[in-house]
């Protein structure tokens, strides 16, 4: 049965409703597809309540409660509930009061609330962080890591006298130049995303990463720690290190533009910007760490001498966060000194399972959230590279995001290390890398111990994360996927119970198909919408369509047609095609909060284009220098008039490069 039609007002008054009440709804500004709602309790709206609202097209509650309406529409909607607010656009709406006290004490009750949800929210937004500085890299990460697993079987073969070193060494060199673009140089990597993330500049945050590789440093004369006196050590503060210190650039840079003049900005900020936060690196960060490093001696130490399962457990569990910061050189010595006096050294195989924990949390997650498709997919590259001793992908790109279940992979880790250490004598003839790489060197012929103790590990961090790692969030989400995937098959269901359509009728439906094809807006790389980084468009609530990543910032017409929209904020344009298509471009992601600076446009409301025509010239380093994704979005929002949407398996295009093909009914 069709949804009841509602009118502007109506819709505005529904979608005040189920926000919580006008009292609930602080300011509400508009973009081109969807009402901005900035709300005071978010545990007030009615999420559920809002998608069944007729009209309405999804929602989406994150900082701002967005209600996706449509181009057309949403500014008549908008402009409908700050008239029965009795505001403009933006405005902040007042809370309706019957006294003076009452209205001391619901704010008293608004600022205590909101005070506690920021309390919960700063660990929330690192985890979001860290996620955005890795994710880009995860692609690179499962790559480089299949290729290091490769070299670490058979490096660890040559090792052990199974393959022969003169053949074989050769190509494991190879494997490792291919493999060291990667992980040599991940600090620069990381101090790239990190400044994308944080609003520095991108170049300079990877010499901030750079630094703690400690490039052209003299061994003879090293530079000194300022806590220990002892000589400093590439990499001491890891990863962690890299972010905290980007970070820093990132508020010594906003200051620094406020305050220096115009003039002499682009030579004197980043001049010291590399000169204050460089210094605080080498002569604070990097020594802090390796001052923790030496004190952490004593305690290895002492778990070392308690042995069995305790000191497996703590050692096994303790590794990753140690790799983290850049304290896991402290164990090296160790290692050379256990070879030395034992032939072996049997903390490897214990550290080798805290990857194992990482693994059974990586399934764990699979298996709870398979629905999600950008974890599954993630997950899916990255466990192969885990299984050989490749940790960092899980890692960055699974567990340690969510939070949670980077802790419960932890405990997977502690309870494989005390399997190992409950068995004993397991150790491995030489350093070498973990997971099932490290098999081969298994000193006398204990590698069926240190199986078992890899399935420990992988038992453990399933177990674990299963039934207390999984993130609440994701899991709603999940469960909320099902549920629309549940109803949908219903629906499909009940179509397929009805009298099948005859091929005379199939024969005058086809005949009276239109194909409209759609065309590139941009030379670069053309997506489908379901990529794409905004919400509301990556789950089709508009309608289905595609994105270009652009390499420069000239945009053109997606289709012949006449343009019906222009956006006052230039963002977005809207197109109608001769067959009745509907088409919205939209330029950038939450680039309505630019106000047009980055964009010109070049044709005017009741212009007729074409696929050569451009439409708009897009400053795209002013987007990135924003922290605004630059897909260029091309949206079918009259989906009732496509009967059929093909996208084209085309990466890269050229602008006017036909994408796909709709099929519209006459």
């Amino acid at each position: 049965m069709a949804k009841e039609t509602l009118t502007v007002e109506e819709l505005a008054e529904k979608i005040f409703q189920e926000a919580g009440g006008m009292d609930n709804v602080e300011t509400v500004n508009h973009c081109m597809t969807r009402v901005r709602m900035t709300v005071r309790d978010h545990d007030k709206v009615d999420q559920q309540g809002l998608k069944e609202i007729p009209g309405v097209m999804g929602v989406v509650n994150d900082e701002q409660l967005q209600v996706i309406i449509g181009p057309g529409k949403v500014n008549k909607v908008a402009n409908a509930m700050v008239a029965k607010a009795g505001v403009d656009l933006g405005q902040e709406i007042p809370q309706q009061k019957s006294g003076k006290e009452a209205l001391s004490e619901k704010t008293a009750e608004m600022k205590a609330a909101q005070k506690a949800k920021q309390k919960s929210s700063p660990l929330k937004s690192l985890l979001k962080d860290i996620s955005n500085i890795f994710v880009p890299m995860i692609p690179a990460f499962v790559g480089a890591g299949l290729v290091a697993g490769i070299a670490s079987v058979l490096t660890n073969m040559i090792t052990a006298g199974q393959l022969d070193g003169d053949t074989w060494n050769y190509y494991v060199m190879i494997l490792n130049v291919l493999r060291n673009g990667m992980f040599t140089y991940l600090a620069i990597f990381t101090g790239v995303n990190a400044a994308q993330v944080f609003k520095a500049n991108p170049t300079l945050g990877g010499v901030i990463g750079s630094i703690i590789l400690l490039t052209g440093m003299n061994p003879e004369a090293p530079i000194q720690n300022l806590f220990t006196g002892e000589a400093l050590a590439a990499n001491q503060g890891g990863i962690i290190g890299v972010i905290f210190a980007v970070w820093l650039l990132a508020k010594l840079e906003a200051v620094l533009h406020r305050v220096i003049p115009e003039a002499i900005d682009i030579i004197v900020t980043p001049t010291l910007c590399l000169l204050i936060i460089g210094l605080t690196e080498i002569f604070l960060i990097m020594p802090l760490a390796g001052l923790i490093s030496d004190s952490l001696v004593g305690s290895i130490t002492w778990v070392l001498n308690v042995g069995g399962a305790f000191s497996g457990f703590v050692l096994g569990a303790a590794f990753l966060p140690m790799v983290m910061f850049g304290l896991h050189q402290i164990l090296t010595p160790i290692h050379i000194q256990m070879i030395e006096a034992t032939g072996s050294t049997q903390l490897l195989p214990i550290l080798a399972m805290a990857g194992a924990g990482q693994v059974g949390a990586a399934l764990a997650l699979w298996v709870r959230l398979r629905k999600d498709k950008e974890l599954s997919e993630m997950i899916k590259g990255a466990l192969p590279v885990g299984i050989l001793g490749i940790g960092e992908p899980l890692i960055y790109g699974v567990t340690l995001p969510l939070g949670r279940p980077f802790i419960t992979a932890c405990i997977g880790g502690g309870i494989g290390g005390a399997v190992i250490g409950a068995l004993t004598n397991i150790g491995a003839t030489a350093i070498g890398p973990s997971g099932l790489a490290l098999i081969p060197l298994i000193a006398n012929g204990r590698w069926m111990g240190y199986i078992f103790g890899l399935l420990a590990g992988y038992a453990g961090g399933f177990v674990a994360t299963y039934f207390f790692g999984i993130p609440k969030d994701r899991l709603e989400a999940v469960k909320e996927s099902e549920a629309e995937e549940a109803k949908s098959a219903a629906t499909v269901t009940s179509v397929q119970s009805q009298p099948k359509e005859t091929s005379e009728t199939a024969a005058i439906s086809s005949a009276t198909m239109i194909d409209t094809p759609l065309y590139a807006v941009a030379t670069g790389t053309t997506k489908a919408i379901s990529a794409s980084s905004d919400p509301v468009f990556s789950q089709i609530m508009m309608g289905d369509g595609y994105f270009v990543l652009p390499d420069n910032g000239a945009i053109f017409a997606p289709a012949a047609g006449t343009i019906t929209t222009i956006f006052p904020t230039k963002h977005a344009l809207g197109i109608k095609t001769a067959s009745g298509l509907e088409i919205l471009l939209h330029m950038g992601v939450d680039t309505v909060e630019l106000q047009g600076a980055p964009f010109e446009i070049l044709v005017e409301e009741g212009q007729a284009v074409t696929p050569a025509t451009q439409v708009a010239q897009v400053d795209l380093a002013q987007l990135t220098a924003k922290g605004k994704a630059t897909e260029m979005l091309v949206i079918i929002t009259n989906m009732d008039q496509a009967a059929n949407v093909e996208l084209l398996p085309i990466a890269e295009t050229k602008a006017g490069q036909a994408v796909m093909h709709v099929a519209t009914i006459k």
